[in-house]
């Protein structure tokens, strides 16, 4: 039996009304780090470079594509080498990702009923990725979870992706709340600085990525071990909760 979520009781989480929540989508929602290494490892093919294994795509998931690529790129070829080909690498990549894109994902567990809770107890939801938009949206409609959002927010819907607090403004700005009525859910540090810099609270899951680190070196409010237990928290700590139950709706792309 769960012990139930390690949050303060002081914290933001716990402290104050919450109208929304803005869930992060790889590592949080869908474990895609298979999608990944099969994406780069055609891309690597191509270009005549070692292939690489999920162990080490790990590490460099959540920054976005752009910094994905890099990354890979760094650890196989020179500096100069790395620089020249990175252009021609993305476009391959994401050529590849195209045609794999939600062939080697899982849910994690909980999170329809999680998204169903949330949905329920009245919050506004918004999925807000690094991921390219349009890549976010067909995983969200592969797996029946795009009605669950008000709003889905990729890398390339902005001109800042998280660590930066620009998407995640935007996302509250769609919605129709101030920051400090949601609640940003990830389970990386990146999804937390972005939080905290645009004045959320932030709640992490256990599992997923985190760029190899341990998860307890995030600096967020609590851990909630999946998305039905932060619901279950929300709705029990905030009072905003629970008022008005939100009926899933058509995702909109800012």
């Amino acid at each position: 039996m769960s012990a139930g979520p390690a949050v303060h009781a002081a914290s933001p989480a716990a402290a104050r009304p919450l109208r929304a929540a803005v869930i992060d989508l790889d590592g949080t929602m869908v474990d895609t780090a298979d999608d990944f290494t099969a994406s780069l490892n055609g891309m690597l093919s191509e270009l005549g470079a070692r292939p690489i294994a999920r162990e080490e795509v790990v590490g460099y998931v959540g920054k976005g594509s752009e910094h994905l690529v890099r990354s890979v790129l760094a650890a196989r070829l020179s500096a100069d080498e790395s620089e020249t080909r990175f252009s021609e690498a993305l476009d391959r990549y994401q050529a590849h990702y195209a045609t794999v894109n939600g062939r080697h994902t899982r849910l994690y567990p909980d999170v329809e009923p999680g998204l169903a809770a949330l949905a329920r107890a009245g919050l506004k939801l918004a999925c807000v990725t690094n991921k390219p938009y349009r890549f976010a949206l067909a995983l969200l409609e592969q797996y029946g979870l795009a009605p669950y959002f008000a709003v889905v927010l990729g890398g390339d819907s902005v001109a800042r992706k998280k660590p930066d607090p620009q998407p995640m403004l935007a996302a509250c700005d769609a919605m129709g709340v101030a920051p400090r009525e949601a609640v940003a859910i990830g389970d990386s540090e990146n999804d937390a600085l972005a939080g905290r810099a645009a004045g959320m609270a932030t709640l992490t899951v256990p599992y997923g990525y985190n760029h190899g680190k341990a998860i307890q070196t995030i600096n967020s409010d609590g851990i909630v071990a999946t998305l039905l237990e932060a619901a279950r928290f929300i709705a029990g700590s905030s009072p905003a909760v629970g008022s008005a139950p939100s009926a899933p709706q058509q995702p909109i792309d800012h």
